[in-house]
């Protein structure tokens, strides 16, 4: 499985960054677009990795209707699009009231895309899962939001969502922010796939702060004995500083190329 970094909110070398996130994933037989960062980026440093987006990309997923994940979207078409069907609700920062869902709305991305919409888990292929909704189960994660629906009620973003693949019995989980909690999806993943061992884990964490959740996270995948361990994007710096002395992880960079 080769995993390919088109946009992060950090450059690597001669590639561009913006905050946002997209993935461009090769396994067996299919080659998924995951993500699209908030703008063309994705396409630019994709070709700087021979990466022809039109031509290749046979599928594309959609993690959750943020913007920085989805206003991508705009500019790639007639592709099949997996999401859940929360992905195109209105959501706003708490804060402001500043809006943060996706620029298309569901009609024009049903123009542009062969969209198929599943809160259900979904096998894009036999070894991998669109998780669809994930389930809340601990007590650490998911317990407050700082976001909320067009109606101000709080919007824990029930479209966040991953992949699951498969490889040698062993789990690579795909994430993009976590929103639902990064304990919560791994488990979700092996529940779905009926995987216990996790070889990697990679993607936004959602974790700001070296605080109890952090450290209950880096509690949980020490004891999975998770190999390799990327997180990215919305992981802070204090709280990605914890995890590098926890596991000694590389910062996630645009350009980069993953081979699990």
């Amino acid at each position: 499985m080769k995993l390919s970094v088109l946009t992060e909110n950090f450059a690597g070398g001669r590639f561009q960054a913006e905050h946002g996130l997209s993935y461009f994933i090769e396994y067996k037989n299919k080659r998924i677009l995951f993500d699209t960062g908030n703008s063309d980026l994705f396409l630019a440093n994709a070709a700087k990795l021979g990466i022809d987006i039109e031509k290749d990309a046979d599928t594309v997923i959609l993690s959750h209707g943020h913007w920085d994940h989805g206003d991508g979207l705009r500019y790639i078409k007639n592709k099949p699009l997996i999401c859940h069907p929360s992905a195109f609700m209105a959501r706003y920062r708490k804060r402001d009231m500043s809006y943060i869902g996706l620029s298309l709305t569901r009609k024009e991305v049903e123009e542009q895309f062969q969209l198929i919409t599943t809160a259900q888990p979904y096998r894009i292929d036999r070894d991998i899962i669109f998780l669809g909704e994930i389930p809340s189960k601990n007590n650490f994660e998911r317990q407050t939001t700082t976001f909320v629906d067009k109606k101000g009620e709080p919007d824990f973003v029930p479209d966040d969502t991953a992949l699951a693949i498969i490889k040698d019995n062993e789990l690579v989980v795909v994430t993009a922010c976590s929103h639902a909690g990064i304990c919560n999806i791994v488990d979700y993943a092996m529940e779905v796939s009926g995987i216990r061992q996790v070889k990697a884990v990679i993607g936004g964490f959602h974790l700001k702060k070296n605080d109890a959740q952090t450290k209950e996270t880096i509690r949980y995948m020490k004891e999975l004995n998770i190999k390799e361990i990327r997180p990215s994007h919305c992981t802070d710096l204090p709280a990605m500083a914890a995890f590098h002395e926890a596991f000694e992880c590389e910062q996630v960079k645009t350009g980069m190329v993953f081979n699990f």
